[in-house]
C-alpha cells in the first residue's frame, strides 16, 4: 500500500516531522545565543527570558503548517480549525513580544539602578515601571484585536464604527469612565513626576512609601506592613504630603512641654551630645529653641537634620528619649508639673 501524506497517517508523520524542525530551529537558535553569549553577556539573560514562548510560538506555527498541507486542510471543518490556529499563533506571538519588551525594561532599569539615586533614580524607575506596564497593556490589547478582527463579523463592525462619525463621541464617553480615567492618571504620574516609587508620603494620615505603581492603582507600604491601597486618580484630584520631592535630606522636629525652671543652656548642651553621638545626624543644621509659655509651661522644640526619613524617624526617638531620660535624672525640676494654690 502507497503512503499518502493526505491520510491521517501522513497528517501524523507531517506533524511530528513539523515539530522535529521546528525544535531543531528553536536549539540551533539556542546555540547561537550561547556562543554570543560569550561576548555579549545579556544575550543568555534573553534567550532565557524568551525560551518558553519561544517554543510554542514555534510549535504552533509548525503544527498548522503540517495539518494545513495534508488531510485536514481538505475537511470542510479546517477553516474554523485553521482560524483557531491564527488566534493561537497571535497569541504566542503576543508573549514572545511581551518577554522582549520586559527583558529590555527590566535590562534598563537595573543597568540605571546604580547610577541615579535620590529623587533623579526614583523618577526614572517610576517612569520605566509605568512605560513597560503600558507596553504590556498596549500588546495585549493589540493581539486580542487582532484575534478578534479575524473573524469577518467582527471586521464588519469595527469598519463600520471607524467610519462612524461619532466615533469621536465614543471615544470620550469611555475616557470618562472610572477605568480608562485612572489608566490616563497612571500615565499622568509617570510624566509630571508628582510621585515616584520610593518616595516618602503622608496619605490619609498615614506615613508611609510609595510601593507600586500600576496603571490604574498605587499602593502605599504603610510603616507598621500594612498596604494602602489608592486608585491613580486619587493622586491627581488631592493634595498629598511628601517628603522626598527633589532630595532625601529633611529636617525632624521634637516637641516637649517643661516647666519654667528648666535650665536652657544645659538643655543645649546636652542635645548637642546626643546628636553628635549619633550616627543619624548628618551634621547640617540643630537649634534649640523655647516656642512657647504659656498655661504653666514653656514649649522647647529640637530641631535637627539627617539625610533621610528613616534616619529622621530615629534620631527624633533618640533625642527624645534621651532628653526625657536626662531631666529626670539631673534635672527633675525641669518636668512639668501642675502647682495648685490654696486659700486660707
Amino acid at each position: 500500500m502507497a503512503f499518502e501524506w493526505n491520510s491521517w497517517i501522513g497528517t501524523i508523520a507531517l506533524i511530528a516531522l513539523a515539530v522535529v524542525l521546528a525544535a531543531a530551529a528553536v536549539l540551533v537558535t539556542q546555540l547561537i545565543a550561547s556562543l554570543v553569549a560569550r561576548r555579549v553577556p545579556w544575550v543568555r539573560d534573553l534567550a532565557h527570558r524568551v525560551r518558553n514562548a519561544l517554543w510554542v510560538s514555534a510549535v504552533v506555527v509548525a503544527v498548522w503548517i503540517a495539518c494545513a498541507l495534508t488531510g485536514p486542510g481538505e475537511e470542510g471543518w479546517w477553516p474554523v480549525v485553521s482560524r483557531l490556529f491564527l488566534i493561537v499563533t497571535i497569541m504566542a506571538g503576543a508573549w514572545l513580544l511581551a518577554a522582549f519588551v520586559s527583558f529590555g525594561f527590566e535590562s534598563m532599569m537595573s543597568r540605571e539602578h546604580g547610577l541615579l539615586i535620590g529623587a533623579e533614580g526614583r523618577r526614572r524607575r517610576t517612569q520605566l515601571l509605568v512605560i513597560h506596564r503600558l507596553a504590556l497593556v498596549i500588546i495585549g490589547v493589540i493581539a486580542v484585536g487582532a484575534a478578534l478582527f479575524s473573524f469577518p463579523e467582527m471586521r464588519a463592525v469595527g469598519t463600520s464604527i471607524l467610519a462612524s462619525a461619532g466615533i469621536v463621541s465614543i471615544i470620550a464617553g469611555l475616557a470618562a469612565q472610572s477605568i480608562l480615567g485612572n489608566l490616563i492618571a497612571g500615565i499622568q504620574i509617570a510624566f509630571t513626576d508628582a510621585i515616584r516609587v520610593g518616595d516618602v508620603v503622608v496619605i490619609e494620615g498615614e506615613w508611609g512609601r510609595i510601593g507600586e505603581i500600576n496603571l490604574s492603582y498605587v499602593v502605599v507600604y504603610i510603616w507598621d506592613e500594612r498596604r494602602l491601597v489608592l486608585p491613580c486618580s486619587y493622586f491627581t484630584t488631592n493634595p498629598i504630603e511628601t517628603w522626598t520631592r527633589r532630595s532625601d535630606l529633611i529636617l525632624g522636629t521634637v516637641y516637649m512641654d517643661l516647666d519654667w525652671r528648666v535650665p536652657m543652656d544645659a538643655v543645649r548642651e546636652r542635645f548637642q551630645q546626643l546628636i553628635e553621638a549619633s550616627p543619624a545626624w548628618d551634621r547640617r543644621s540643630s537649634s534649640v529653641a523655647v516656642t512657647d509659655a504659656q498655661g504653666g509651661h514653656v514649649t522647647v522644640r529640637f530641631v535637627m537634620s539627617a539625610k533621610d526619613s528613616d534616619d529622621q524617624w530615629t534620631l527624633r526617638c533618640d533625642v527624645r528619649e534621651g532628653i526625657m531620660t536626662w531631666l529626670q535624672q539631673e534635672h527633675p525640676e525641669a518636668l512639668p508639673r501642675t502647682r495648685v494654690t490654696m486659700g486660707e
